[in-house]
């Protein structure tokens, strides 16, 4: 695991050059598919090193991690062509890519907590230094003060798990039993946030809004995930409270997820409507770990990987809109298809996959989680019908709003589209469609 690290480290020095730009994002997306190769077992730990490795879960999602930043290069080319501190941009992205690495490679409860906190510091920087309207001093103070206030106790649990144990190391770890309730709470409320569940999700509507492109995709993309893998991570010291205690979160989150797709409906920004759908997928998500069986984790798994795609391939299309007009309100970007007829295309299979339709991944995380939460309780069947059929409600709702109608008089022209977007939306589609043939490899 070193290896990858010293990879991902000696590239920064390459940022000091002039003209490195596509040099360091070949080489991103040559580290990608070194990295997807060297699959060793299914079973276990690999790949150990100093306080490093990997097993399945994390395996995914580091993948996930270097493809998304390799992507998100190539979607931040205005930044390069515009020559707005791009060295400094790019060594952003590397910073961002090593705590995604490193997170999601410890071995320690600790270290893991560390560079999960970590890795805000630069996505604040990427929303305060290349974001668009002043407001977003705002979303950054709203992302740092939600995600730090609900971390902050879990580090206090964290020193009395080594209090008992001794040790943070995962595969030590055991169940604490009855311990006290609050203890329970700390543990999950930080990666909750950070999911984000319904009640403490106000502050990704709001960055998302107020981040460039690249913040965007590695904030629905993989940051949404850490939540998701810490709560992976923590179940099996808390698992005996959590059979007692995961019925309020997993109702709440199927709940809260019907409750945003409400939300979605009247949502007339392009960015705030996905950065929503994301918050009601991330719900499904909560409830498939807190059932706490096979079909479940596996399912998120799925879900997360999927959902991190197609969701950043989303905000692409949006930016690839706001690029040309400027605006991403769903007043002015009517008719889409009238102006930019080859990229309706790519709205239409993208949604398609955001509304799980087959052959995306995010059928096979939604199906294996509808098994998971249905088996835990046969009564949810209601919430999981409503959160299904209003997902495909917005996504439709996105797309037959901005592509179809009359399309605004001050348009005057849209280009149709660069290869470079192509190749970006491209590598965002194929990834997702592909890896259902694969469907088996995410339920061992």
């Amino acid at each position: 695991m070193l290896s990858y690290l010293f990879m991902i480290v000696f590239l920064i020095p390459l940022c000091l050059l002039n003209g490195c730009w596509w040099m360091i994002h070949s080489l991103m997306f040559l580290f990608s598919f070194i990295f997807m190769i060297c699959l060793y077992s299914y079973s276990d730990l690999n790949m150990i090193s100093y306080c490093f490795g990997v097993d399945y879960f994390s395996f995914s999602l580091i993948l996930l991690s270097f493809w998304i930043c390799s992507l998100m290069i190539t979607a931040s080319c205005s930044v390069y062509l515009s020559s707005y501190h791009s060295n400094f941009f790019i060594f952003m992205v590397l910073l961002l890519l090593m705590m995604l690495f490193c997170s999601f490679s410890s071995l320690s409860l600790l270290s893991f907590y560390i560079f999960f906190e970590s890795s805000l510091i630069p996505t604040l920087l990427l929303i305060l230094g290349w974001g668009y309207q002043p407001e977003r001093l705002q979303a950054g103070i709203y992302l740092i003060f939600y995600t730090l206030v609900a971390s902050l106790p879990l580090l206090l649990v964290l020193f009395k798990v080594y209090d008992v144990v001794n040790t943070f190391y995962f595969p030590l770890l055991f169940d604490f039993g009855s311990y006290y309730f609050m203890f329970y709470v700390f543990m999950i409320l930080a990666f909750l946030v950070k999911m984000p569940m319904f009640l403490v999700h106000l502050w990704l509507p709001k960055a998302h809004v107020e981040a460039p492109i690249s913040g965007s995709m590695i904030l629905a993309g993989v940051l949404l995930k850490l939540g998701g893998y810490g709560i992976f991570r923590v179940m099996k010291v808390i698992s005996y409270l959590g059979m007692k205690f995961n019925y309020f979160w997993l109702s709440l989150g199927l709940s809260g997820g019907v409750i945003v797709s409400f939300i979605c409906f009247r949502q007339v920004d392009l960015k705030s409507l996905i950065a929503y759908s994301s918050v009601a997928h991330m719900s499904m998500v909560i409830g498939g770990l807190m059932t706490m069986n096979w079909w479940g984790c596996m399912g998120s798994l799925s879900l997360m990987v999927g959902h991190g795609l197609c969701s950043s391939g989303l905000f692409c299309l949006s930016n690839i809109i706001y690029e040309r007009l400027g605006s991403r309100s769903l007043l002015i970007n009517k008719g889409m298809i009238n102006l930019m007829p080859s990229m309706s295309l790519w709205w239409f299979l993208l949604s398609s996959s955001n509304m799980a339709a087959p052959p995306s991944l995010n059928l096979v995380g939604e199906l294996s989680l509808l098994n998971s939460v249905m088996s835990w309780s046969s009564f949810s069947f209601l919430m999981l019908i409503f959160l299904s059929f209003f997902s495909a409600v917005y996504t439709l709702y996105m797309y037959s709003y901005s592509q179809h109608g009359l399309y605004y008089s001050g348009v005057y022209t849209c280009s149709l589209g660069y290869l470079r977007e192509y190749h970006l939306l491209f590598l965002h589609w194929f990834p997702l469609n592909v890896l259902i043939l694969k469907g088996c490899y995410f339920f061992i």
